[in-house]
């Protein structure tokens, strides 16, 4: 578990959006985890889901008092990238700014390398 010079940026308006998310669940064990997974559109695709554990060799990114959790296989296709969140006409919703992505769908939900 790792803390310092991680790969992987974790936005302050998508921390500030898991805390409100986390206060509204009333536990303050929870954490935002950012996974891979084979399928989508494009080949991989992203998955966002609340998490009260950390796994070993899972890396941990802090950011206003929430974590970031990210599995060893995903991180490796997350590299240089940006966890965010938006609102707008697509509605409200996290997405990933990577960098590693040479295609990804309209969306932005899934991507290939």
């Amino acid at each position: 578990m790792s803390e310092v010079n991680v790969p992987l940026t974790f936005s302050d308006t998508a921390a500030m959006r898991v805390k409100t998310l986390i206060a509204e669940e009333e536990n303050p064990e929870l954490k935002l985890r950012v996974y891979i997974t084979g399928g989508g559109c494009s080949g991989f695709q992203y998955g966002f889901t609340f998490d009260e554990n950390v796994n070993d060799g899972d890396t941990t990114i802090v950011n206003s008092g929430v974590t970031l959790v990210v599995d060893p296989m995903s991180l490796q296709y997350l590299i240089g990238g940006k966890v965010d969140y938006t609102e707008g006409l697509e509605g409200a919703r996290f997405f990933i700014d990577n960098p590693n992505a040479t295609t990804t769908c309209g969306c932005g939900a899934s991507f290939s390398v």
